[in-house]
């Protein structure tokens, strides 16, 4: 099987570059080549620090539970949910086929069948795919909305709910299919347009939760704000008695044009399956090689690895913090998003502090590294002191959301710990 998919670039679909695909068997190969256009462009610029601006193809290394792809372009495809919506949508298509007496083709999933199951209109970042017939992918059948409105949500919510549950109909997944989004993970959600016509992320609860999810993830992200964060938009909404977190996409301006984005874990280089474990001292790295704004954003950095701690937000994986292009292959930090406090885990960062710190999520590790980050002792103690009042008003903040006090009680664990009294003796 050989594909070759044109890849273009922000609304205006600027062609950028060709991307080639080989299936042997289980084998499979990918290489990504510039337009010669893009390279002699202006405007060019390197889409990930492992894709530089030369010609011709240029091939990656799959490691063992890795993409096939290089880390800019696999940084689109779906994530956990939407690769479990796509499975059982092409479950269920095989399974009608075979009733009808149709030949059904055994071949599974491969690579390139995930990468261009996801909707143009709601792929993260600014790339964009056009298959051999010039077709953006995944093209959305007639009749149907790219991107549905927040007015459909209760539709959505069933539809999630019923797979689920194992319940769903070839409608729920036909509604479902290819508008789940990579920022994300396993958990129930879809692309939607919200009231003021910009694209979001409506998270749903689990059939599962035995607790409010997602309540306590617009929680932190309003907490987050609050301690001076530069985080993604967060809001409540209603559905029938379920509360469903809205987040806006921040890789969209109000005019419609798409921001090119790429994960930390693209920027810094990292593969799933490393040996070695990953540090925001990396980041801190990779923003004085490319940041338009170093300073600033590792002065950023080191406030949300401070929120993190202190509302015990320990899945803060490298694919949880990514940059947006800025000008001319500078980058700034993209805002925070996927910030939730867990409770019930045992409080270690999945970003080390440091390679010395190692996974411990402490504010003395967090002191530790401020010669690194060139933070001065009394803007440390300025951040902290203004993330620890943030934090301290978490069950008042709860209360505006309408949080019970059982479900306040279910997430004590993650704010109220010897963490925040470790600030209060920093500060004294």
């Amino acid at each position: 099987m050989r594909r070759v998919i044109a890849i273009r670039i922000g609304a205006e679909g600027a062609p950028l570059g060709a991307l080639r695909y080989e299936q042997q068997g289980a084998r499979e190969s990918a290489a990504f080549e510039y337009d010669a256009g893009w390279l002699a462009s202006p405007d060019r610029f390197g889409i990930e620090p492992g894709l530089p601006l030369v010609g011709g193809p240029q091939f990656h290394r799959k490691t063992r539970d890795g993409s096939v792809f290089h880390g800019a372009i696999a940084d689109t495809e779906p994530d956990g949910w939407g690769r479990r919506v796509i499975q059982r949508d092409h479950a269920k298509r095989r399974q009608d086929a075979r009733r009808a007496g149709h030949a059904v083709d055994a071949a599974p999933l491969n690579a390139m069948d995930y990468l261009l199951a996801v909707d143009d209109a709601s792929r993260v970042g600014a790339l964009r795919l056009q298959d051999e017939a010039g077709r953006y992918q995944r093209r959305v059948e007639e009749g149907r909305r790219a991107t549905p409105p927040l007015i459909e949500l209760g539709q959505l919510l069933a539809a999630t709910r019923a797979v689920e549950t194992n319940t769903e109909t070839g409608a729920d997944l036909a509604y479902l299919r290819g508008r789940g989004t990579s920022l994300g993970g396993l958990r129930p959600k879809c692309s939607v347009v919200d009231d003021d016509g910009h694209l979001a992320i409506g998270k749903f609860p689990s059939v599962g939760d035995e607790r409010p999810v997602t309540k306590g993830e617009v929680l932190a992200m309003t907490l987050a704000g609050k301690a001076g964060i530069d985080a993604a938009e967060a809001r409540l909404v209603d559905s029938d008695g379920a509360a469903v977190a809205l987040i806006r996409r921040f890789d969209r301006t109000g005019n419609g044009h798409r921001l090119m984005y790429v994960s930390a874990a693209t920027m810094i280089g990292a593969k799933p399956g490393d040996a070695d474990e990953h540090s925001y001292a990396e980041i801190v790295d990779a923003l004085r090689q490319y940041g338009a704004q170093p300073a600033a954003d590792i002065e950023e950095l080191w406030r949300r690895i401070a929120f993190s701690i202190l509302i015990t937000n320990v899945d803060d994986h490298l694919h949880n913090h990514g940059f947006l292009h800025m000008n001319r292959g500078q980058w700034r930090l993209a805002p925070a998003f996927d910030i939730n406090p867990f409770p019930e885990r045992v409080r270690e960062l999945k970003t080390w502090v440091s390679e010395e710190t190692g996974p411990e999520a402490t504010i003395e590790a967090l002191m530790s590294v401020i010669g690194y980050f060139r933070i001065g002792r009394d803007r440390a103690k300025a951040i902290l002191g203004e993330v620890e009042g943030a934090v301290a008003t978490w069950r008042d903040e709860g209360r505006a959301l309408d949080m019970t006090a059982h479900d306040l009680e279910s997430f004590s664990e993650a704010f109220e710990h010897g963490e925040r009294q470790a600030v209060r003796r920093v500060l004294t």
